[in-house]
């Protein structure tokens, strides 16, 4: 993984930050709805590739438990690549690249694919939350 900076961010920063995305990668790879809303504010937005909305931590916890019961029960990611961009000592927009594997559909496992998210993050007591999450598939032709 690698992480790009367009302008200086603090040491401290960046690894408060890589470790929010590693958490909620985490917290998604063992299904827990619960710890992945916890790196959220509470009143984050967040849309899925499907185009789903949830709004605050609460509902974005609620959503992400239906979703791990139906359709990603075995899902998982990997993340391939992270650039962080700071707008303002306490905004960040993190790019943020994974694969997805073990997503159910019409009762077929789908085969892998790459997913591309916008997380907004801000900084609140001396602490990084994400507040807004916005993924898309990626197309093929453009990772290969």
């Amino acid at each position: 993984m690698t992480c790009h900076a367009q302008i200086p961010i603090s040491r401290e920063d960046e690894e408060a930050i890589k470790q929010v995305i590693a958490g909620t990668t985490e917290a998604f790879n063992k299904h827990d709805a619960k710890a992945f809303a916890a790196f959220y504010t509470p009143d984050a937005e967040l849309v899925t590739v499907r185009g789903e909305r949830m709004k605050g931590a609460a509902e974005i916890e609620k959503g992400l438990a239906t979703i791990f019961a139906t359709r990603a029960t075995a899902a998982t990611l990997k993340t391939f690549d992270l650039s962080i961009r700071l707008i303002r000592p306490d905004v960040v927009v993190a790019h943020v690249t994974t694969e997805m594997s073990g997503v159910i559909n019409d009762k077929r496992e789908k085969p892998p694919h790459r997913e591309l998210s916008i997380r907004v993050l801000v900084k609140d007591e001396g602490k990084w939350r994400v507040t807004a999450f916005h993924n898309t598939i990626i197309s093929t032709s453009q990772h290969q």
